[in-house]
């Protein structure tokens, strides 16, 4: 559990500033906002495994794509106090503003990185806290 709450500690971080430096860093304007949105369906990934964390790895991808997709189709939703939202820098960060097929893809990217990362991480931090196989028995 203390693996996922970092890497989604560190998604977050990374997506954040991708969104706030990348373009003052010269990194090109899709990567910074397919990157961000790719880093966005990471997180989610890792949100939905914290909190099911009984959950298989492949139903945590399916529940991580449902909200993914879910939002973004969201933004086909217009209400005047739903616009006004989506202008402030949390209603972007949360909803985003404009529907994109491509954030989908990006989003589908995201959660199956998302998903590897967490197989690694979570089996090589498991083999870091295995405990030492005890010494063999001499038979004197």
């Amino acid at each position: 559990m203390i693996v996922r709450i970092c890497l989604c500690l560190l998604i977050m971080i990374s997506g954040l500033a991708l969104r706030r430096f990348g373009l003052g860093f010269g990194l090109p304007t899709l990567v910074v906002k397919y990157g961000g949105s790719l880093l966005w369906a990471m997180m989610v990934f890792f949100l939905v495994a914290i909190a099911a964390s009984g959950l298989p790895r492949r139903s945590v991808a399916l529940v991580a794509a449902e909200i993914a997709i879910g939002v973004e189709l969201f933004r086909l939703v217009h209400a005047p106090w739903l616009d006004t939202f989506r202008l402030t820098t949390a209603g972007v960060l949360l909803l985003g503003r404009v529907f994109s097929f491509w954030n989908m893809q990006a989003y589908g990217v995201g959660i199956v990185l998302g998903a590897l990362l967490d197989r690694f991480a979570t089996s090589a931090f498991a083999e870091a806290t295995l405990p030492a196989p005890a010494p063999p028995h001499s038979a004197s």
